[in-house]
C-alpha cells in the first residue's frame, strides 16, 4: 500500500535498472521507489558474461561502482573483468533490497502505462505511472478469463526494459504505439564501443514523466547492439537516477508554487 503512489517506479530490474535503484537510494534516500520486475529473479542478462561465460566484462568509468561495491576485479586497461557476473549481480542486488525507500516487485509485469493528458506539458500528455499484474496473468490473457490488472502511480517512470523481445523494449513500443514517440527504428547491428557511448549519452527523459535507460533506448535511436559488455548498462542506470530526480524535484517545486498561490478557497478545498 506505501507503494501504490510512488515518487518513482523503474520498470525492469536489470542491470540498467538495479544501477538506477541503487544510486537514487544514495542521492535521494526520501524518494520512494518501486521496482517492477517481470522474472521470479531480478538481474536480466546480467548473471553471466557473453555467451553463457561466467566473467563479467566491464568498460571504465564503471570500474569504480565495482570499487564502490567493494567487488573485486581484474583491470585490464580500458576495461575490467569481474570473475563471474554473477558476483557484481547479486552485490548490486543486495544493496538494492537493503535500501529502506526501495521495494522490489517480482513476478509482476508492466502490462501498460499510465498515460495523462496536460496542455501546459510537451505533447500534451504525460506519463503518470503504470499498470501491473502477475507475469503469468499477462502471459495468459488470450488462455483465460479476465483478470483485472492494478496499477501504481508515481511521479516518475524509469525504463529500463530492454531491447526487443517477448517484453522486451515495452515502454519504448507503447510509446510507439499511443503517438508519442513519432520514429522507432529499432536496434542496429552490433558495434559494442559505439553502443555503449550512445547508450550512456541518449539515457534521458524521452516524453514528460518517462526516463529511458540501457538497451531500451537503441530501439528508440536506433543505437548499434552491445553484445556481452556491462559498463554503458551500470552507467546509463545511474545517470537514469539523476535525471529522474531531476524530473520528479522540478514537479515537486511546481506543485509547492502552485499550492503556495492558490486561493483561500483552493487552500482550504485541498
Amino acid at each position: 500500500d506505501n507503494y501504490a503512489e510512488s515518487d518513482i517506479v523503474i520498470i525492469g530490474a536489470g542491470s540498467a535498472g538495479l544501477a538506477c535503484a541503487y544510486e537514487m537510494s544514495k542521492i535521494a534516500p526520501d524518494v520512494r521507489v518501486a521496482i517492477i520486475e517481470q522474472n521470479v529473479s531480478p538481474g536480466g542478462g546480467a548473471w553471466l558474461g557473453g555467451q553463457l561465460f561466467s566473467a563479467m566484462v566491464v568498460r571504465k568509468p564503471a570500474d569504480k561502482l565495482m570499487a564502490e561495491l567493494k567487488v573485486p576485479f581484474e583491470d585490464e586497461g580500458d576495461y575490467i573483468v569481474v570473475k563471474h557476473a554473477a558476483l557484481m549481480t547479486s552485490t548490486l542486488l543486495s544493496k538494492v533490497l537493503q535500501a529502506p525507500n526501495v521495494k522490489l516487485f517480482n513476478a509482476t509485469a508492466a502490462e501498460d502505462l499510465i498515460i495523462k493528458e496536460d496542455p501546459n506539458v510537451r505533447g500534451g500528455k504525460y506519463v503518470g505511472g503504470v499498470v501491473t499484474n502477475w507475469t503469468l496473468v499477462t502471459l495468459h490473457h488470450d488462455t483465460q478469463s479476465c483478470m483485472d490488472p492494478n496499477v501504481i502511480e508515481a511521479q516518475v517512470v524509469v525504463s529500463s526494459c530492454g531491447h526487443d523481445g517477448p517484453m522486451g523494449a515495452h515502454s519504448v513500443k507503447r510509446l510507439s504505439k499511443l503517438g508519442m514517440v513519432p520514429d522507432v527504428p529499432g536496434m542496429a547491428a552490433l558495434d559494442m564501443n559505439t553502443a555503449e557511448d550512445r547508450i550512456v549519452n541518449n539515457t534521458r527523459e524521452v516524453v514528460p514523466g518517462m526516463v529511458l535507460c540501457g538497451m531500451e533506448l537503441s530501439e528508440v535511436d536506433g543505437s548499434p547492439r552491445m553484445g556481452p559488455t556491462f559498463g554503458a548498462m551500470f552507467i546509463s542506470g545511474q545517470k537514469a537516477a539523476h535525471v529522474a530526480l531531476a524530473a520528479l524535484r522540478k514537479k515537486q517545486a511546481a506543485a509547492a508554487a502552485k499550492k503556495a498561490i492558490a486561493t483561500p478557497a483552493e487552500a482550504l478545498a485541498a
